[in-house]
Formats: C-alpha cells, sequence, structure tokens
C-alpha cells in the first residue's frame, strides 16, 4: 500500500472497502489500483450503485446483446449483469481475503428490494446468488428488516456468509447480533464448518445527521446547534458498544470456541451529504479495531489526500454519545421515531433504484434486441 494515510486507517484496525463496482471499474484497473494503492480490501454494491453503473451502459454492451439474443427479461439480465460484475470484483480481492483469512477480500450482492418482507424469497434468492457468483468471498447482502432477521438466520445456517444492511436504531442492531448467532447455532447444530462463516453488519451514518439536523436548525437556539451532526456518530458509537456486549456475552463466546468468526459492525454512508462539515468526518469519527468502513469512491479519494488518524475515537465517546442521544429527545427529537423513518425512507429508495435500474435494463435490452 503505497498511501499512508489509509495505511494509518488499516493499522488502527479498519478495514476500507469500497462503496462502489462497474464494470468500468473492473476492465479500467481502476479497482486494481485502489487495492494496490489504497489498501482497498472489499467492495460493497447495492441497487442504487448498480442502476448508475448499467443504467451509464459503458462496459456493458456485449453483455446485454446476449442476454437480448437469449430472451433474458430486464430483471433477469440484470442480475446475470450484476453477477458477472461481482465475481470478477471477488476475483480481484482473492489476495485479500486469502491474507486475511476471510475476513477482508469481500464483495458483497444484495437480494432484491422486493423481497425484504419476504423470508421464504430472500433465503431462496440469497442461495441463488451464492451459487451463481460461485466465490468463496462473495457475501449476501440481507435487510435488517423484520422478516430480514429470521432471512439473516436461515442464510448464516446454510454456511452463507451475510452483510446484514439498513441498521439503524440500537434495538435493531441487537436483534441483528441475535439472528448471526442464531444462525451460527443451527449451522454447528448442522455440522457446519463455523469459521468459514463471515458476517458484518452495516450501521448507516450519514443519514442521521441528513434527517435531524434541519429541525435542529427549525428548532434554533445554542443547544441545538452544539447537537447539529453529532447524532450520526452517536448513534454508530453505541452501535458498537452493543456489538461489544453483544460478543461477550457466553452465548457468543461459546460460539467463538466452537470456530466461529464476530461479526464487525461495518460504517455504511460513510460520504458527508452536508458540504459544510469535514469530507472526512465520518471516517476520522468512528475508527476502531475491528470494524469495516465502506467509503464512497469521493470520501475514499478524500481520505487518501489528507484524512487524518488519532487513535480510536469510538470507545472512548459511549457515555458522551448517550449525552447526545439523550438531548435530542429533550429538545422534541424522537430516537424511535427517527430510525422508523430512516429504515422506511431507505427501503423506498432501494426499491425506486431497483425499478429505475429494470427500466434501463429494458430499454437496453430493447435497443440491443
Amino acid at each position: 500500500m503505497s498511501n499512508p494515510r489509509t495505511a494509518a486507517l488499516r493499522d488502527a484496525g479498519v478495514s476500507i472497502w469500497l462503496d462502489d463496482l462497474s464494470r468500468e471499474l473492473i476492465d479500467s484497473g481502476r479497482l486494481a489500483e485502489l487495492i494496490a494503492e489504497s489498501g482497498v480490501v472489499g467492495v460493497t454494491t447495492n441497487p442504487t450503485i448498480f442502476s448508475a453503473a448499467i443504467g451509464g451502459g459503458r462496459g456493458y454492451e456485449a453483455a446485454i446483446a446476449s442476454c437480448a439474443e437469449r430472451g433474458l427479461p430486464p430483471e433477469a439480465a440484470a442480475f446475470e449483469l450484476i453477477c458477472a460484475d461481482v465475481a470478477d470484483a471477488c476475483d480481484a480481492l482473492a489476495e485479500a481475503f486469502a491474507v486475511s483469512g476471510g475476513r477482508d477480500g469481500r464483495v458483497s450482492i444484495e437480494v432484491s428490494p422486493a423481497l425484504a418482507h419476504d423470508v421464504a424469497g430472500t433465503v431462496a434468492q440469497a442461495r441463488d446468488l451464492w451459487k451463481r457468483v460461485d466465490r468463496p468471498n462473495a457475501m449476501i447482502k440481507i435487510p435488517a428488516t423484520d422478516a430480514g432477521l429470521e432471512a439473516i438466520a436461515e442464510t448464516i445456517a446454510a454456511g452463507i456468509s451475510v452483510n446484514v444492511t439498513l441498521v439503524f436504531g440500537l434495538t435493531r442492531y441487537r436483534q441483528v447480533i441475535n439472528a448471526y448467532l442464531t444462525g451460527l447455532e443451527r449451522a454447528r447444530a448442522a455440522g457446519l464448518d463455523l469459521s468459514a462463516i463471515h458476517s458484518v453488519a452495516s450501521v448507516f451514518v450519514s443519514r442521521f445527521d441528513a434527517l435531524i439536523d434541519p429541525r435542529l436548525a427549525e428548532i434554533g437556539g445554542d443547544e441545538a446547534a452544539a447537537l447539529r451532526s453529532r447524532a450520526g456518530l452517536a448513534n454508530a458509537r453505541l452501535a458498537h458498544e452493543a456489538a461489544d456486549q453483544g460478543f461477550r456475552s457466553e452465548r457468543a463466546l461459546l460460539l467463538a470456541a466452537a470456530g466461529a468468526n464476530r461479526q464487525r459492525p461495518l460504517w455504511a454512508s460513510t460520504g458527508t451529504k452536508d458540504p459544510a462539515l469535514p469530507d472526512t468526518l465520518y471516517v476520522t469519527g468512528l475508527v476502531a479495531d475491528g470494524t469495516v468502513n465502506t467509503l464512497p469512491m469521493a470520501t475514499l479519494s478524500a481520505f487518501a489526500d489528507h484524512g487524518e488518524v488519532a487513535g480510536d475515537t469510538v470507545a472512548g465517546e459511549y457515555r458522551e454519545s448517550d449525552q447526545v442521544l439523550n438531548a435530542l429527545d429533550g429538545l422534541g427529537i424522537d430516537y424511535a421515531a427517527v430510525v422508523e423513518q430512516l429504515e422506511a425512507e431507505a427501503l423506498q429508495k432501494f426499491e425506486a433504484s431497483w425499478a429505475e435500474l429494470l427500466a434501463s435494463v429494458g430499454n437496453a435490452l430493447e435497443r440491443s434486441g
């Protein structure tokens, strides 16, 4: 790794995953450069990312023509294109996967947003995508909805590594930890090798501030101003505390003794949405050993240029983070209502992106045909 700033982040125990993927990124050699120069050891994807990538069309012409010749409908064609990108990215990260013992070198592929409330459908598609990508360093992304919790447990029980996405609230995060442990217990009962199963829980960060800061501006006053842009970090830090507690339980320690891996917190949505904020805020503010930060390209470039690492910025902030959330509640900002709104909006956004992706692929198939 040639960049000293991303090297410092790695040395602090943070795995750098890129929140971006496209055929152009792979074929141009840019992904390989980021792996070699910026210490990228993983890739996350979602319908929004692929909607932008495939909708742009660059690098997908031949694959789309092949899909058109075979008469594939838009969704089948979309998954074929996505699986090909994920498989090639997995190959690019094979060394990171081997060196880390399977912790890193991971590439996530998400089940259809239409299945967010369908346990059986999610599990079936998770199995199908795992088989189609056919790489040990793939990860299946499953949203942390009520139905998603059971789907996560069943997918882990089948020996499939899972990236749990759309985690916002602390109660939900504890449920995610429980689902992971439940899946591991079922896998152990089935005689599977627990050491081969890995998981991350994607805790979304910046969206808290994007929702809460405008409310604080409306409230006005010094107390509200002092709380601006602090909710996202506070919530993530308390999620880290919940993980630390959850994986020190007797139940988790018994599984660890049987070879199980600890599910790592992954900081998602770490690009700053407010241009007035430091562009590396959600990286420098969430440095903790044993975590993952999935960075959009712009945030990765910014951190490589001027990011700073000043030790652990999470574990020592638990009680202050409590105070932040309590102060927000004192101003009438209800935490449970915020979490509920964020989860609902996130699902709506992913569904809209998926619909946009299918429309783009459908149009491309028609033009190719």
